[in-house]
């Protein structure tokens, strides 16, 4: 493609630093792990950051922490990235899919308690696309039935709800820095929590279930291998001493698309901004009008494609997923979730694009809106 969807923002400070450890003997579970954990949970205002391989091994280990197993029930948006479902199913738990709220795509507060039933052990919240969501109502309904929440801030590194840091309100909460967020280490993400007990049994569990620090070979329970190498630490801590910045010229593309796009009546835009709500732009996420399908969304995706642009179609739903058939009893018609993905595109976004490149993405979109 032209112009990719995204692209990571790497410079000669982050090759320099990730050159460094290279020099040195200890590629795994060194000081830049610990700078880069204490660098995140500074960051957050959180007490611990645990550094692991993935987001979706951050998702996993949390579900194991917090005990779920065997029949336990997790709540979970459908309109996500199909990790937030998988980590539940790897513990032998059942996802239990809620529809999403039609402005935000987070999870529908007005919705959640009726899903909630005596098996249901936590709600996983994820702030969609770097949008917080609505924290307090759905905290509150979590305390009333005494279900812990899990806030998945993968897509939200730097978001702000009320003044405050996500991934901090939640009992335990998850981000990740692949390639397309805002900040990477190439693969890795973390599991941020304020529970002493909750980051302990995570970094036993990171490194096959070791007990106590340096106490090589001696296992207390069957953990994986989730460790995060010294080089995609020092990655991170590159990366994250320019997160603000990061932050502040992706919201500048975002706000440049929305100026492009506002006389296309076919689309709508996202909100550039929300009540009590900073939003940090991981994508940037149209939709077609109620008086198209996904097959104008799909000719839409397939003519840019042919132009050497690439879009993406987020998200396909996960209730109606193959590997999630078999599923019957937890598979509701989720109406908000399959009307917004069946419409939904995610434009050429990174921190790197240029205006011309959104002048291009956004002339040819309107274009093609326009010939419907």
């Amino acid at each position: 493609m032209r112009i990719p969807l995204s692209s990571p923002d790497i410079n000669e400070q982050d090759i320099e630093a990730v050159t460094v450890v290279l020099r040195t003997p200890q590629l795994s579970l060194g000081p830049k792990l610990v700078e880069f954990e204490n660098s995140i949970a500074g960051y957050l205002g959180a007490s611990d950051a645990v550094a692991v391989s993935s987001g979706t091994s951050a998702l996993h280990l949390c579900i194991r922490a917090l005990g779920i197993s065997d029949g336990d029930e997790v709540i979970v948006p459908s309109f996500a990235f199909v990790a937030v479902a998988n980590a539940v199913r790897y513990e032998r738990a059942i996802p239990v899919f809620v529809d999403v709220d039609a402005a935000t795509l987070n999870l529908d507060p007005e919705r959640l308690e009726a899903a909630i039933t005596n098996r249901t052990k936590a709600i996983i919240l994820v702030h969609t696309f770097g949008v917080p969501a609505e924290i307090d109502r759905i905290l509150e309904v979590s305390k009333r039935y005494g279900v812990a929440v899990i806030e998945d801030a993968c897509e939200a590194i730097g978001a702000e709800y009320c003044g405050r840091k996500v991934g901090t309100f939640g009992d335990v909460a998850t981000f990740a820095f692949y390639p397309n967020k805002q900040i990477t280490t190439g693969e890795g993400g973390a599991v941020v929590t304020n529970d002493l007990q909750i980051a302990r049994r995570v970094r036993s569990l990171r490194n096959q279930g070791i007990g106590a620090p340096g106490a090589w070979l001696a296992h207390t329970e069957v953990g994986y291998n989730y460790r995060l190498s010294e080089i995609n630490c020092a990655l991170g801590i590159s990366q994250l001493g320019r997160l603000n910045p990061i932050l502040e010229r992706r919201e500048s593309v975002a706000r440049h698309y929305d100026s492009r796009l506002s006389s296309v009546p076919q689309l709508r835009r996202p909100a550039l901004v929300l009540p009590n709500r900073k939003i940090s732009w991981f994508v940037y996420v149209v939709r077609l009008g109620e008086s198209f399908s996904e097959i104008h969304r799909d000719w839409i995706y397939e003519e840019m494609k042919g132009l050497g642009i690439a879009l993406g179609r987020y998200f396909g739903p996960i209730h109606l997923q193959r590997a999630y058939n078999n599923q019957s009893e937890h598979r509701p018609i989720l109406a908000v979730t399959e009307f917004e993905a069946q419409r939904s595109l995610a434009l050429p976004f990174f921190n790197q694009i240029s205006r011309e490149q959104v002048d291009e993405v956004s002339e040819s979109l309107s274009r093609l809106c326009h010939a419907l």
